[in-house]
């Protein structure tokens, strides 16, 4: 395919934090370009986003079943290849279900849907069509996120016998949904945000990144959760212990109630060789800890000294950061890839290709599922079934 890859968009209207940096991503490595929308569930404020960003006025629809409908009916060298849905989590299922049964690959932001039901209802929908859906997992497409993967893969730390993983933030300290500000309105409302709160919004990503570097699967939780602000509904506040699949145990804090804190996801692995330890705020750094000698720091852009993963997902030399936006538009490049492979009847394996999928969605949600039951369970741990 000699061409860029054509996206419609879901959700990302003009007061939206998460669309503009899905479409800054996707539009990174100049390989996806954005050509029609239904930005908002209200037709004019969609028209306006759609406006902003110069589209043509045609393409920029009232609704996301208008959309699909529309965009299925244009010819091949016009329409959509893909949809990226950018909505609230109450939003994201009808969606992606419609694009997927009209022919569409989907990207959809974390997390899969509202529920375990609809998550498992959207797995069904993508076996049977066979299309690709990928979930914007960002922390797994840092460089030297993969390089800790690779490393660990590789033995370079020996077994992993104990996992350290924290996602803590502070912008909920303060009861913001009352304030007008929209971001906290809708995520701590279950009825939108689903039943998990800081743990349904940062704790999927602490899990997810730690089976990710791993290459384990949580099998185990003994969680707490806690509404620490008077009057929230929903749980701002999450600790947990963790059993995984080769007897390593591990903890996992998520808050959103650390006063000071602002988006510090960090992650210690430890084996019986060696230990390391990645920080997003950080990201360009990961280090090695010995027993036997002293701790080495590896830094992005070092290509010389990097594995092919790290690589693949790096774009500039050393000296020069790379972050938030790149780490999206690595799971973007990824997917795009996976896009331009697809054939009918080919299965396309999202471990090839290296970008989180429905598989990892649903993982996500069950997460939830078992971390709410183990906190309101007297029982001390609780299966994570998927």
């Amino acid at each position: 395919m000699s061409r860029k890859l054509r996206m419609g968009m879901v959700g990302g209207g003009l007061d939206s934090f998460i669309g503009s940096v899905h479409r800054r991503a996707a539009a990174l490595d100049g390989e996806i370009e954005l050509v029609c929308g239904a930005f908002s569930s209200d037709p004019k404020k969609s028209k306006e986003t759609g406006k902003s960003l110069h589209m043509d006025p045609n393409r920029i629809y009232g609704s996301f079943a208008e959309m699909i409908e529309t965009e299925k009916q244009l010819p091949d060298d016009q329409r959509m290849d893909f949809v990226s849905i950018v909505t609230p989590n109450h939003v994201h299922f009808e969606p992606a279900k419609m694009a997927l049964e009209n022919g569409f690959h989907v990207i959809i932001d974390k997390p899969l849907a509202f529920s375990v039901a609809e998550g498992k209802a959207l797995k069904k929908v993508v076996e049977k069509t066979g299309l690709i859906l990928a979930l914007t997992h960002t922390y797994t497409g840092y460089p030297l996120v993969k390089e800790a993967r690779y490393a660990i893969a590789n033995g370079k730390i020996g077994k992993v016998r104990k996992v350290y993983v924290e996602y803590p933030q502070g912008w909920l300290t303060v009861m913001k949904e009352k304030l007008g500000n929209k971001q906290a309105s809708w995520r701590t409302d279950p009825k939108r945000s689903g039943a998990g709160g800081a743990i349904g919004d940062i704790g999927t990503h602490a899990a997810n990144l730690a089976e990710y570097i791993t290459g384990l699967e949580i099998t185990e939780v003994n969680a707490m959760l806690n509404a620490v602000v008077k009057g929230r509904k929903i749980d701002d506040d999450a600790s947990m212990l963790l059993k995984f699949n080769n007897g390593a145990t591990g903890i996992l804090l998520a808050t959103q109630v650390a006063a000071g804190e602002e988006n510090n996801l960090n992650i210690r692995v430890y084996g019986d060789k060696g230990g390391l330890e990645w920080k997003q705020e950080e990201p360009n750094t990961l280090l090695f800890k010995w027993l036997d000698r002293p701790k080495e720091v590896v830094r992005g852009g070092w290509f010389e000294y990097l594995s092919e993963p790290a690589k693949q997902n790096t774009r500039v030399p050393w000296g020069h950061p790379e972050g938030y936006f790149e780490a999206f538009a690595n799971i973007y490049m990824a997917f795009g890839r996976a896009v331009r492979d697809f054939k009918p009847g080919k299965k396309i394996n999202a471990a090839i290709y290296d970008f989180p999928d429905v598989e990892d969605g649903v993982r996500g949600m069950a997460f939830v599922e078992s971390v709410i039951k183990s906190a309101n369970s007297n029982k001390k741990w609780i299966p994570f079934k998927y």
